[in-house]
């Protein structure tokens, strides 16, 4: 069954809205796991306008499913990721005052830089992920770069179920089907929702992981957040 990784950067924000410690983002990374998802995905950014540095830390020692750290190797990032040794890091190349990740990789352009920092955090036992637009030619590049698996970027796909288009995850189906070929392991992630992760799910080979926050975090403020992930869950089965 494909693992849910549940992305909890918006709980830092609602805290951070605030001041305090409240909601208490270590006690729901805890309850996320103890109610069935299979991961914690989080996405430090430099100006820690959610997730902050010291929340990567604080969660380490409590992470006992899947430790999922997403964001831009920079030099920051990557010593945090190093001394934190994540199950899996995931490289997005989203500028600093980007909102959220809104673009794939350019693996052909950055083929020795991605080389570079993917050895670099092999050298330390951490898996790596590469986020992807579902474009073939970069699919190749990226299985150059030594990368273990890459994460599709859904956005796309998101607004096109949305509009009733029934042909929106062809694209990530090829992407799948060659970048099992390449041998690289396929996550996904970005926008994807109750409403159209089955279809996803469903369509997509050799799902391994889907890593999914805003729209879980909504949808918990209406159903609660138990439900949710077992919601989740059996859309994935």
């Amino acid at each position: 069954m494909t693992k849910l990784s549940v992305n909890i950067n918006k709980i830092a924000t609602l805290r951070n809205a605030r001041g305090g410690n409240t909601p208490n983002l270590v006690q729901a990374a805890i309850d996320i796991q103890e109610y069935g998802a299979q991961g914690i995905t989080i996405h430090p950014r430099p100006d820690e306008r959610h997730i902050r540095y010291q929340d990567a830390l604080d969660l380490k020692p409590i992470v006992k499913t899947e430790y999922n750290i997403e964001g831009n190797p920079i030099q920051k990032f990557m010593d945090l990721v190093i001394e934190i040794q994540p199950t899996q890091v995931t490289l997005v190349p989203d500028s600093i005052d980007a909102i959220t990740s809104n673009a794939g990789w350019d693996t052909k352009n950055n083929q020795s830089y991605l080389r570079e920092i993917v050895g670099e955090f092999h050298r330390h036992n951490i898996r790596t992920s590469i986020f992807m637009d579902p474009n073939l030619e970069l699919i190749e590049y990226a299985a150059n770069t030594g990368t273990d698996r890459i994460e599709l970027y859904t956005e796309a796909y998101a607004n096109q179920y949305a509009l009733g288009d029934k042909d929106c995850a062809e694209p990530y189906v090829n992407a799948a089907k060659l970048a099992s070929k390449l041998g690289l392991g396929i996550n996904a992630g970005h926008d994807l929702s109750l409403e159209n992760l089955n279809y996803f799910a469903k369509e997509v080979p050799n799902l391994l992981e889907v890593s999914i926050g805003h729209a879980l975090i909504c949808e918990s403020l209406y159903l609660g957040l138990e439900n949710v992930i077992s919601m989740y869950l059996r859309k994935l089965k």
